[in-house]
């Protein structure tokens, strides 16, 4: 199959993409920061919301107890028996129907327990990590789009769609169905997950095959996943790039680790490109530092027309 991926076209103020994920400390050298500064880039910002590093899981914080116990619990009940009955629940969208503003305007309830970089509403996450890319890529206004939606999922949380629990709508993701991979953050708690001693899924491919592609592999359930569920079953015209934006941005053992590359496929790896280029954005762009809304909404409700039905069902 011949999957059509936009064409990346890396402009000089962002030769740091793949020099990120490569530097676990997500650092930059002042030279590459000057010349982001210099033509006009993002610039990563040298600290979170908080003061502390990116991503930083260890450095005592006021929300380090309450992640690495979101982490724990999220560990220790993500089964693969259990990642395929969320899918099959919720896969058949029949929660009810709402515009993509009406869900955006619905994660404003919300604060993601799982992030140690930010603690406000997730529709300013939404709108600054869309800004950011709008401003370094304006033509690519399906990557905006995608910014925009891509933790709409987290809508698992309120009640109308059950009340889920935080540990199975947020936090990073990872495969089911095979050994969970050391990259994986806190992954001592998986010691307690009845798939770690399961003979069927504790092997390095377990129930998959050599590069069998990530479209067969079953992932941790959360709101990447169900996202990606309902972009899809609402026939959405965003190209596959955006869909595998949408599924794996949370997947940090693969995209920022390099873990997890023996499920790939070529397409994959032609997709991942776009993937590391968002994730920048996603990650760096949070901050206290509000968007108006009122000002840029008549931009995205255009893109939303562009590429979405009026009404989706959820």
């Amino acid at each position: 199959m011949t999957v059509i991926v936009p064409e990346l076209v890396v402009v000089e103020n962002n030769n740091l993409d793949h020099k990120e994920e490569i530097n676990k400390e997500e650092e930059v050298t002042k030279e590459e920061q000057q010349d982001l500064k210099r033509d006009g880039g993002f610039e990563v910002p040298e600290s979170n919301a908080f003061g502390h590093s990116f991503r930083d899981y260890e450095k005592e914080s006021e929300r380090k107890e309450s992640v690495e116990e979101f982490y724990r619990t999220n560990h220790i009940n993500q089964t693969y028996e259990f990642a395929i009955k969320k899918k099959e629940y919720y896969e058949k969208l029949d929660k009810t129907e709402m515009s993509i503003w009406e869900c955006c305007e619905l994660l404003n309830e919300f604060v993601d327990e799982s992030d140690p970089d930010l603690d406000e509403p997730q529709i300013e996450h939404l709108l600054q990590t869309a800004e950011a890319i709008r401003r370094d890529y304006p033509n690519e206004d399906w990557l905006h789009l995608t910014a925009l939606i891509h933790d709409l999922g987290k809508v698992l949380l309120h009640p109308a769609f059950g009340h889920q629990p935080q540990w199975s709508v947020v936090g990073d993701t990872f495969p089911l169905g095979c050994a969970f991979d050391e990259n994986i953050v806190h992954h001592q708690y998986f010691k307690e997950n009845p798939d770690n001693d399961n003979p069927l899924y504790n092997t390095k491919l377990g129930v998959y095959t050599e590069n069998c592609g990530l479209d067969k592999v079953t992932m941790s359930w959360g709101h990447d996943e169900y996202m990606y569920l309902v972009s899809k079953g609402n026939n959405t015209t965003l190209p596959p790039a955006a869909l595998f934006i949408i599924r794996f941005h949370s997947f940090y053992a693969m995209h920022r680790s390099g873990a997890y590359r023996h499920l790939m496929n070529d397409e994959d790896h032609e997709m991942l490109k776009w993937l590391h280029v968002f994730n920048k954005y996603d990650l760096y762009s949070k901050s206290k530092v509000r968007v108006n809304q009122e000002e840029v909404k008549p931009y995205y409700l255009s893109l939303i027309e562009k590429y979405f039905p009026a009404k989706l069902k959820w």
